[in-house]
């Protein structure tokens, strides 16, 4: 069923795009590909011979692509493969901001989808200067990097949110979608609190496990979304003799 009366050669309602299923497949690529690569680059840590094994909870993220070997910031780094690191979160940036733009027509058009869409690509831009900019060469364009991804990437899912309401496509994820933005958000609080109030004591949690909490709902997020899209049955535009589309 439509929700509106359509123009001709669109639909709304519970149908999609076919170029937003491609746009889902490239977002679930570009996460699991990553989640790949960072499990290969601590199999890579933990097999050099004299590395300390690579802690989840108190090694930073971004010590997976450091490419030297030695004390750096009060800690032992030494990721043999940062290169498959730094890869693959290189390929997520560009595969989140193609898909992204693949997904466009998901949402209603209303100034929250374009806000929140274009936050997304500018939090992976965010994600790609992350991976050319390993933390042990330039600091201070991967720590602006970091916090684009973090920050924008958390702040575009509240929005994205809120560009789901009245669409039925949508129903049961608006909430999640939400949710998934405000504990990113609460975590990367947590964490820059933390960092200067504190003097980076997080207790059992770690300064990796807060990190990690700060991206794991952006990841779950585009996986659990993208899944929900690719099941939703696509259409293609028909063309109205004489009715010119847009």
């Amino acid at each position: 069923m439509q929700e509106e009366s359509a123009a001709p050669g669109e639909r709304y309602g519970p149908l999609v795009h076919r170029s937003v299923h491609h746009g889902a497949i490239l977002w679930i690529v570009g996460v699991l590909q990553f989640i790949v690569g960072m499990i290969v680059t601590q199999i890579g840590w933990d097999l050099r011979s004299g590395n300390p094994t690579y802690s989840l909870a108190h090694n930073y993220i971004s010590d997976f692509g450091a490419v030297n070997c030695g004390e750096y910031a009060g800690r032992y780094i030494c990721s043999p493969w940062h290169d498959v690191f730094n890869a693959s979160i290189v390929v997520f940036g560009l595969f989140m901001i193609l898909g992204t733009l693949l997904i466009v027509s998901a949402f209603p058009a209303r100034a929250t989808r374009t806000v929140g869409l274009g936050m997304l690509i500018i939090a992976s831009v965010g994600a790609i200067g992350v991976g050319l900019s390993p933390e042990d060469v330039n600091l201070s364009v991967h720590t602006l990097s970091a916090l684009i991804a973090f920050l924008i990437g958390n702040l575009a899912l509240i929005v994205l949110g809120l560009a789901m309401f009245r669409d039925t496509r949508w129903a049961g994820y608006r909430a999640f979608t939400v949710l998934c933005g405000l504990v990113g958000f609460v975590a990367l609080v947590l964490f820059v609190l933390k960092a200067w109030t504190w003097g980076g004591v997080f207790g059992g949690w770690g300064v990796g496990g807060i990190e990690r909490t700060i991206v794991a709902p952006v990841l779950l997020w585009a996986v659990v979304v993208s899944i929900h899209l690719l099941r939703i049955r696509a259409f293609a535009p028909r063309m109205v003799p004489g009715v010119t589309t847009t």
